[in-house]
């Protein structure tokens, strides 16, 4: 039997709230914080209705991290970092709902499933073209997808593990038979997988952006500003909106100051815990998340380096204090907490994370040492503020414990990433996984599981990867969360990395605009978007 997931999906969040206003509340988790961080509302803030939608207006969008190009299998397709910016010009096929219950169509018509979640049906709008006039139907789809998935980009390798083919089965209609079961597979269609590119995007020498989306790119410079039009053969009458442009961040501070100059529509907050709680307190209407896997440290477990005995992995865990982490890094504005999930989770279970414990940590230090263990250990990191505090407080804390601690400063985050996720040459570094309600098993693999290509720090743990699986076949809340609590468990013993709380995304936007839709990982879709 088929089911459509136009409704809901099983055993997923009810809704809590009417046209777009969530109000869940959140208190601070795990390490008992008390943090003001953890007594905002999560969710979307109140919008007061003003009226029927107006055509026209340029919306100015302050991006969090500026694409570096416009292909979906070059940037990758989180809020964070372009999904956007490239949702406005492909669209997805699939969308979250807004209060986070399950998939809807978004570029596609239809989208339906059997009843173990091994067959997801997608069907395509009639009449469907790229922004060169070709159609989009199923077999464009079908090579949209493998040409994401042959170009190994962000969410690709999950795509071909679960995915055991993609039919064509007729004109409008693509199906996706998955190796077992999976009720959230729709996000990988919610994400990059799902932003359709026309065959013509590689016919010359420099990839072109055609999609099928609600806009066309009018001009992209980059660094400088990404200036998109609207697409008047969008499904219905088009966007309402005239033309977006997004404009490249210069902090968290510079956003919150363009926007109340006016400079800025709307803006990514991202991380910095007192210039969210500065657009709160102004009152800013907008999408507040607080994503789990927010700040880790990331401990290389590859042999030759300090983590691969678990005993320092472990010291390093019960020998940092996370409340005084969120005092020097965020004015105590964050969540400090050992656990997977903040408890603003649908999955929240109340499983416990590591306590400080600096005793325990010096005697598992002490231990290592013993059996030859230096002490010594790089600290990686950047030169902006947040980073550099982090670092310091780090440094003190193990310090105390035994450790020889070193700071290894670098440049620009490129530099990290390229050191820790491309050349793996480095102890430790503070870093982010951003689990996601939508599909918890999708960032839980990428950050831990044995095969990711994505597992930055080399962890590999058959029972963890086997406690994974569990996650990815549940099929109800409960099974769902029984899952992650028992990952949690095994997180505790084995110290993949250590957990230092959530990291808050706040979406902000001014009066003037309205119908802002909240999807995957915080990707801003704009398609109804317009502005008094």
């Amino acid at each position: 039997m088929i089911r459509s997931t136009t409704l809901s999906a099983v055993g997923r969040l009810a809704a809590v709230g009417v046209a777009g206003a969530l109000a869940l509340t959140a208190c601070a988790s795990g390490s008992d914080s008390g943090a003001s961080g953890g007594d905002r509302a999560a969710g979307m803030l109140d919008e007061e209705s003003t009226g029927d939608p107006v055509d026209g207006g340029t919306l100015v969008f302050g991006s969090y991290s500026f694409p570096t190009s416009l292909d979906p299998t070059v940037t990758q397709t989180a809020g964070s970092t372009g999904g956007s910016e490239l949702a406005a010009i492909y669209d997805t096929l699939v969308k979250v709902d807004a209060d986070k219950a399950g998939f809807s169509p978004q570029l596609a018509e239809k989208l339906e499933h059997d009843d173990d979640y091994t067959e997801f049906t997608v069907t395509l709008r009639e009449d469907t073209t790229f922004s060169d006039g070709t159609v989009l139907d199923a077999e464009a789809v079908k090579w949209s997808i493998d040409r994401f998935v042959a170009a190994g980009a962000d969410s690709a390798q999950v795509f071909d593990n679960v995915v055991e083919e993609v039919e064509v089965r007729d004109e409008r209609t693509v199906v996706f038979h998955l190796v077992d079961t999976w009720m959230d597979f729709p996000v990988l269609l919610a994400a990059g997988a799902g932003m359709i590119v026309g065959q013509g995007a590689d016919g010359g020498e420099e990839f072109t952006p055609i999609g099928a989306g609600p806009f066309t790119v009018d001009s992209f410079r980059q660094n400088e500003e990404l200036r998109l039009v609207a697409n008047a053969d969008y499904h219905g009458d088009g966007p309402y909106l005239d033309e977006v442009r997004f404009v490249p961040s210069a902090g968290a501070r510079a956003q919150l100051d363009s926007l109340e100059s006016g400079q800025l529509d709307l803006a990514y907050l991202f991380r910095d815990e007192t210039v969210i709680s500065d657009a709160q307190d102004i009152g800013y209407t907008g999408y507040l998340d607080q994503i789990g896997l927010g700040t880790v440290v990331a401990i290389n477990n590859r042999d030759g380096y300090p983590g691969e005995d678990v005993r320092v992995r472990q010291a390093i865990a019960y020998g940092v204090d996370t409340e005084a982490i969120n005092e020097r890094v965020n004015e105590g504005e964050g969540i400090a907490s050992t656990e997977i999930l903040p408890d603003t989770s649908i999955y929240y279970s109340g499983a416990e994370g590591v306590e400080y414990d600096p005793d325990k940590a010096r005697e598992l230090l002490d231990e290592a040492k013993a059996d030859g263990y230096d002490g010594k250990i790089e600290y990686l990191a950047t030169t902006d503020p947040s980073a550099e505090a982090a670092a310091l407080t780090t440094q003190a804390a193990l310090e105390a414990i035994g450790f020889d601690v070193e700071i290894d400063f670098v440049s620009s985050v490129p530099d990290l990433v390229r050191r820790q996720y491309v050349e793996h040459d480095f102890d430790m570094a503070r870093a982010a996984f951003s689990f996601t309600d939508e599909a918890p098993y999708l960032r839980l693999y990428s950050g831990i599981g044995s095969d990711s290509n994505d597992n930055s720090t080399g962890y590999s743990d058959a029972e963890m990867d086997e406690l994974l699986l569990a996650v990815r076949s549940a099929t109800d809340e409960d099974e769902k969360k029984d899952a992650i609590a028992a990952v949690q468990e095994r997180f505790n013993e084995t110290i993949p990395y250590a957990l230092w709380g959530p990291a808050s995304v706040f979406l902000a936007w001014n009066d003037e605009v309205h119908g802002v839709h909240r999807s995957f990982d915080n990707i801003v879709l704009l398609d109804q978007v317009w502005m008094d």
